[in-house]
């Protein structure tokens, strides 16, 4: 029984870490997103074919 939780607990805390990971990822790759689009709407004037 003892293999049984000490698996859970380094599983449950494996699955927290990679959560975190991922979400400060996908934050960080929305607010680039968000900054180069208004970049590209800020300087669209400047555009000539």
């Amino acid at each position: 029984m003892e293999k049984a939780y000490s698996a859970m607990k380094n599983s449950g805390a494996g699955n927290i870490a990679v959560g975190i990971i991922i979400l400060v990822v996908g934050i960080t790759a929305g607010v680039l997103s968000i900054v180069s689009g208004a970049h590209l709407l800020k300087h669209k004037k400047e555009i000539t074919f």
